[in-house]
């Protein structure tokens, strides 16, 4: 009987969960083409660690209803982001864990995943695990990336870079022309 072989740019997603498989393996962060573009100019993807990942295949049978076909994804990898407060590259360790139950059509997806923490997708004849590594690893980037204290000082506020002896009060406001405007404008 032959064995069937599994790859993960063509997972077919009914079969590996059926065998029970597992797949694991790496890529190169730069191979995965949009997760490469939120790289810090400084710290390109070509220079950050392989991602790693796991995935299992599990067919489960619940009482009184049809097996159900799962998949279980596993992801991690290291990756230079800019930092919002100092604009400078910051380390971000990523790592996501999710399960994914596969139905036959669209409107059962839709009704399961309403009621579902797990994701609920829809089974199709081919699933390409590298597309759904690097959605989960962007859906886990932080919005804000920063650095819990930014290695360089931060530029100061405006306030603070005024020449010796000039007093912040003294200034000018910005608005006070406009002030001026309203007040002499005819009230109506």
């Amino acid at each position: 009987m032959k064995e069937n072989v599994f790859l993960p740019q063509k997972l077919e997603v009914a079969a590996f969960a059926r065998d029970g498989e597992v797949l694991t393996g790496e890529w190169p962060a730069a191979s995965l083409s949009r997760l490469a573009e939120a790289a810090a100019p400084e710290s390109p993807a070509a220079n950050w660690p392989a991602v790693q990942w796991t995935l299992t295949g599990e067919r489960r049978e619940p009482r009184g209803t049809e097996a159900q076909i799962w998949l279980h994804m596993q992801a991690s990898a290291t990756v230079q982001l800019t930092c919002q407060r100092c604009l400078q590259p910051v380390q971000e360790s990523l790592s996501v864990s999710r399960w994914f139950r596969f139905v036959h059509d669209e409107k059962t997806a839709a009704e399961l995943d309403a009621d579902s923490e797990d994701d609920v997708l829809v089974l199709t004849r081919h699933l390409d695990a590298r597309e759904l590594v690097e959605d989960e690893l962007l859906l886990a980037l932080p919005l804000v990336p920063r650095h819990e204290e930014c290695p360089q000082p931060l530029a100061l506020p405006a306030a603070e870079l005024l020449p010796d002896g000039e007093d912040a009060d003294a200034l000018p406001h910005p608005f006070a022309a406009l002030a001026a405007l309203k007040s002499r404008s005819p009230k109506q």
